[in-house]
Parts: C-alpha cells; structure tokens; sequence
C-alpha cells in the first residue's frame, strides 16, 4: 500500500464517555469513511448496539463487534485478523474503541511489530495517528483513590487478573498522547484546573482536552499525525523526572514533583514504617530503590493513589562477576556512566508527584530510613518486606 490508513485508539476507565465521544466523531466525520471496532466487557455488546440505534452505521461506515474479552489480552489476535481485514477495504480511517479495561500499550503494539504466528504485520497497512484517554472528571478521585481490584468489580478479564483500578487508570492516562477530560460540567472550575495540572504532571506530553458530553474539534484526535510509540514510552511524568526533565510546578494548585536520589541503602525496618505512613499528599510516585539486606536485586517501587506496589526490577549490575561487568563495559558503557566506586550501580531514584508536598521533610524522613554509619558493619539486619516477585 501506498499510504497507510491512520488510527485512532479510544481508552478510559468505564463511564469516561468514550462512546459518546465516538457517536460525535461519526456525526462530524469530516467527509472520511471510518471503520470502527468497538470492543466491550460484557456479553450483550451495550457499545456497540449504542453505535447501531445511533444511526451511524451507514454504507460510508464498517462496523466490527469485540465481544466477552479484551482487545488488549484474550481478543488481542482477533483484533489483529479483523483489521488486516479492514485493510483491504476502500476505507481512510479506522477508529477503535477499547473496552474500559483495556491497556493502550499491548493495543499499541499489535501495530508496532510483526505477528510471526498469525503471519500478519499490521505496520504494513496502518499507522497508529492518536492514543486517545478519556477521564471521567465527576469520577476520577474516587476512583483513583479505591482500594479495588477488577476482579472486585466484576471487570476481571481472567480468574488470575489482579489489576487494581488505579493501576489501570495510571496506565491509560500515562501512554496517551491525548487525554480528554470529561464531565466538566459536573465540576467547579477550581476543581477542572486543579485535575487538569495532575494529568499534565502525571503525562506532560499529552494534548489535555477538557470538555463535557465528549464535545470536542475532531481534528483533536483525528489527523493529528502526533502519535510516535517511543515517545509515548517515555513521556510519563516520574520517567521525565528520572531523566531530569524537570516539569515545572504549578503553585496555584501545589502541584509538584521531585526526585529522591541516595547512594546509600535503605535499613528494612525503617524504610517499611516509612511505607506504612504513607504521605497523603503523595499522589503518584515511582522508581527504583536499594535495600540492605537485598544487594543482588534491585527494587521497584510503584505508587498511585491507594495502590502502593514493590516488586524486584533485576539484578543490580554490582553483583555480576568481573568477568561479566568487563564484557558489559565493552558491549554498553553508558551502563557505567554513573558508576560508583563503592556501590557501583546500587542507588535509590524514587519521583514523588503530589499536591503540597513538603519536599524537605519528606527528604529528611526518607534520609532517616538509610543505614548509617554505625550499622554498616551489621551483618544481620531483619527484613519485613515481601519477598520481590
């Protein structure tokens, strides 16, 4: 094919609007003939008959229904077949509606790389032109701030889904490259502001549309061109921090973030009280963290809202064997560029972004939870975090 056919991929958490803002995008289609797949939960396909009773399958329309999965894991080979079969249509856009649980990066992918077992490289035919999150303004820090698993709602995709609703809010939001916010009527204007500089801060890199009923100038989300996956990959605000692109605060609302960095290790004990106490004004936070008493493996920290996760992120490099770190030297020196003497690549890097956050004494706190010097010689230390999976 000459040119490719252009995408746009709708995500959001269930009730953001996404199929309102689909009927809107199809009553101001700007002449184009769209293909649609709607993916929905539940066994009735609510979506997709909205679409249908809507009027707006017309002969300039071609409309797939997904149905009893999700396009981002158990429907991901089906949406693959159907759309190298849009491929052969006389169609010049496609647009997807993923279901509200789905994550936009495994949808992503399915156009980045070629599918060897299906045969099928959907990069042939079509180019990913906007990643679309809608945000239900109205529900957004309840949700946010829930302790819910999917499978606490019923919104599981398997038996083994173990997702919260935060996690997967985080996850829509930060690989967007535009996110909608949604229900703004329902909101003061302090509060649409206020939600607003917490999206720019959690994704500094989207487009933020704010809007109510969806309404909103197709060409925001259609023929954007904007879209670029490696981008997208790296644009979350802790990523940004971590890299040290800094993004300025916003002092009329308190939003802020920084990085936490030390080259010491943290005491067990002391780092899991810290943990227990949680600031409250600690809205996202994210990286990598040293322990004492686990020199081989480093650790990743992942915190939103209610949700706080600590899990293994590999090998510290400190623990390979000479001979391993002198072949690495050779392949990757940039891995030995902050290199040092003593601990070698073990660090701590956590970004906290947060409303009001009292950066020295959060600093101070965290700088009371390292082993000091007296401690160094201690062989022994006891260990009350969970094992790193």
């Amino acid at each position: 094919m000459s040119k490719k056919i252009p995408v746009t991929v709708l995500s959001g958490f269930l009730g953001a609007g996404k199929t309102t803002l689909l009927h809107h995008l199809l009553e101001n289609q700007l002449g184009l003939k769209i293909a649609i797949i709607v993916n929905d939960m539940s066994e009735i396909n609510v979506d997709a008959k909205l679409v249908k009773e809507g009027g707006l399958v017309r002969t300039k329309e071609n409309l797939v229904e997904m149905t009893n999965g999700c396009i981002c894991c158990t429907l991901r080979e089906d949406l693959v077949v159907e759309l190298e079969k849009l491929a052969q249509l006389d169609i010049d856009y496609v647009l997807i509606e993923s279901s509200g649980v789905s994550e936009p990066i495994p949808v992503a992918q399915s156009f980045a790389y070629h599918d060897e077992a299906l045969g099928i490289d959907l990069n042939a035919f079509f180019q990913i032109d906007t990643m679309v999150t809608m945000v239900n303004g109205q529900q957004f820090w309840e949700d946010y701030q829930s302790e819910d698993l999917l499978i606490d709602r019923q919104l599981h995709v398997s038996d083994d889904d173990e997702r919260g609703i935060v996690d997967l809010l985080i996850d829509q939001i930060e690989f967007a490259n535009v996110i909608v916010l949604n229900k703004i009527d329902m909101l003061s204007d302090k509060e649409v502001a206020k939600l607003t500089n917490v999206l720019h801060k959690l994704n500094p890199e989207a487009n933020i549309i704010a809007t109510s009923f969806g309404e909103i100038d197709p060409l925001q989300v259609l023929h954007t061109n904007q879209f670029n996956y490696e981008k997208a990959s790296q644009g979350a605000g802790w990523i940004k921090e971590l890299n040290q692109e800094h993004v300025p605060e916003t002092e009329e609302y308190g939003i802020g973030s920084f990085v936490y960095r030390s080259r010491k290790p943290f005491h067990p004990e002391r780092f899991h009280q810290w943990l227990e106490n949680w600031p409250t004004e600690v809205i996202r936070a994210k990286g990598f963290f040293w322990l004492v008493t686990r020199n081989e493996v480093a650790g990743l920290l992942s915190q939103a809202g209610s949700m706080l996760t600590l899990e293994g992120a590999g090998r510290w490099l400190a623990s390979y064997s000479q001979e391993e770190l002198d072949e690495l030297k050779v392949q990757d020196p940039a891995l030995f560029e902050e290199w040092d003497d003593q601990a070698g690549d073990r660090m701590t890097e956590l970004v906290f972004i947060g409303s009001n956050m009292d950066k020295d004494v959060m600093v101070q706190s965290l700088d009371e939870c390292l082993v000091n010097e007296e401690e160094l010689d201690i062989m022994s230390f006891k260990d009350p975090l969970p094992s790193f999976i």
